[in-house]
């Protein structure tokens, strides 16, 4: 035992001279010391109402964002691929399953029913025009609730504004509208396309449609209605369908615009609208704030996002019977 003493105070001696000559601190690890505790790895669910440009960009912004700020996740991701019901399943199936720690519901319909089946862990939503015409959150502050998300809103969109500068004033009296009856940012976007054409001579002509398979009877109506041109919103189900809306448009020589910019790569004129791969980006930043800083999902107030960009497709324009002017070229960029 004198033994064990008398050398354990020679090495603490020596490792004191050590020091003091000025060599290097030696580190001393315990035998049984323990090991670094794992990185945290969280369980994400992804659920959109249908795979599109649009908001497979949101899920891939969302992603990147999150590992960009160091996050590591496991995902599970759903498409509800444009059923309502499907929505109601998804939901059903996360609200059973206690591991995942967030939800990020994109689109309209798949928000909805996550916010009606899920009360207990943090939602996201992204991609819904108007939140609360939705009825997700009762206003645009911090919910108090499970609830948070950005909106696709566009008030600088103006897609009448960008089909009279493209066209002509002079050759815009009717503007047709298809949408999807059950969506309600599509409503909303009706409503706000009425707005901005109230003083003018312009007449906005909706064609509902309750699904993909009564889009060609909307787009009859349309033409039978003697449209100027058709504008395609951000609903998801007619976007879904864009390869249809563009072949009858290119048949019947009806200029196309869109609100979506990815849709202008699919054969629209050209689109005044927002980068949904910005929209994910700052979802993720609200998925960074809840899970790694401690914030609550209901003191985050609801995000506008309202950066806006002219993509234009000449060679869709020219198909389309479209001579787009010099203001536009100069404003906007060519689809990649």
């Amino acid at each position: 035992m004198k033994k064990s003493i008398a050398l354990a105070a020679g090495l603490t001696a020596a490792l004191l001279a050590l020091s003091a000559c000025g060599g290097p601190a030696p580190s001393v690890v315990a035998s049984g010391s323990p090991e670094p505790a794992p990185e945290k790895t969280y369980k994400i669910a992804i659920t959109k109402f249908v795979a599109h440009p649009s908001l497979d960009a949101i899920a891939q912004g969302f992603k990147d964002e999150l590992s960009a700020k160091g996050v590591k996740a496991e995902y599970v991701e759903d498409d509800a691929q444009a059923e309502i019901p499907t929505t109601t399943t998804i939901a059903g199936k996360y609200a059973a399953d206690p591991s995942i720690e967030l939800i990020l519901a994109i689109a309209t319909p798949s928000a909805a029913a996550m916010v009606n089946a899920v009360s207990d862990r943090p939602i996201l939503y992204a991609g819904v025009t108007d939140p609360v015409a939705a009825q997700l959150v009762k206003d645009w502050n911090a919910s108090g609730t499970n609830v948070a998300g950005t909106s696709d809103l566009n008030p600088e969109g103006y897609p009448l504004a960008l089909i009279q500068e493209a066209m002509g004033k002079d050759k815009v009296t009717k503007v047709g509208f298809p949408y999807t009856l059950t969506e309600k940012n599509s409503v909303v976007q009706l409503d706000l396309l009425k707005e901005e054409a109230k003083g003018s001579a312009v007449e906005i002509v909706p064609a509902g449609v309750a699904n993909s398979a009564e889009l060609m009877q909307g787009l009859e109506s349309l033409k039978a209605a003697g449209v100027s041109a058709i504008h395609v919103g951000t609903d998801n189900t007619v976007v879904n369908a864009m390869s249809t809306v563009v072949e009858f448009c290119q048949q019947n020589k009806i200029p196309l615009f869109s609100s979506d910019v990815d849709s202008v790569q699919k054969g629209t004129v050209a689109a005044r609208g927002i980068d949904y791969y910005k929209l994910g980006q700052h979802t993720g930043d609200m998925a960074v704030d809840i899970l790694v800083n401690g914030k609550a999902v209901g003191e985050i107030p609801q995000l506008q996002v309202t950066e806006t960009e002219i993509i234009y497709n000449l060679d869709a324009a020219e198909k389309l019977g479209v001579k787009l002017p010099d203001s536009i070229i100069s404003q906007g960029k060519p689809v990649g």
